[in-house]
């Protein structure tokens, strides 16, 4: 949905999923690694021309900094105007990110928001950093669902059809991921 509203508001041309290999400042709990994350990005974009899987971060390995991932496409893609599409509670921590005013000068800043009340309080937080203006809303249709919550539901056996695409489900199910937390 998300990338939907993306291509749509920002009048994009395309949107590449791309996978981390290992996120940089938290571990999600029961991950089906790095390849099976992959799978499920590739299921979910489908046939959807408009949309695409990107290897970069997985390929790479360790962990995945965006400004180190936006550097390495502007290198293999120099003329590309970049996009980077974020959540609000993302956007907000933008200053506590590796080299953000980097960040913001390597791509513009979309920040999926729900409540236009948010934009007021992301934009003071950014309002220092170097290329904030460079920042974008586009809004969200109102779903109180997050990935945490998709994993609890699988874990606990409850259904999660019309809450992801049909194909990562029958993904989910037929690899029995998120049934039970991955030891440490």
């Amino acid at each position: 949905m998300c990338a939907q509203e993306a291509l749509w508001q920002l009048e994009l041309d395309e949107v590449v999923l791309m996978p981390v290999a290992r996120p940089p400042h938290k571990e999600a709990d029961a991950d089906p690694g790095a390849e099976l994350r992959v799978a499920m990005c590739e299921a979910a974009v489908g046939s959807d021309e408009r949309l695409a899987v990107s290897r970069l971060e997985v390929d790479r390995g360790g962990p995945s900094y965006t400004v180190d991932t936006l550097r390495a496409i502007h290198a293999t893609s120099p003329g590309d105007d970049l996009t980077f599409i974020v959540g609000g509670d993302m956007a907000a921590s933008l200053p506590q990110w590796r080299e953000p005013e980097a960040v913001l000068e390597l791509a513009t800043l979309a920040v999926a928001e729900r409540a236009a009340d948010r934009r007021e309080a992301i934009g003071e937080r950014l309002r220092g950093l170097r290329g904030a203006e460079r920042v974008r809303f586009f809004s969200m249709p109102r779903m109180d669902l997050s990935s945490t919550e998709i994993r609890e539901r699988v874990r606990a056996g409850r259904p999660i059809r019309y809450l992801v695409p049909d194909d990562v489900a029958r993904l989910i199910g037929a690899r029995g991921l998120y049934r039970t937390e991955v030891p440490a």
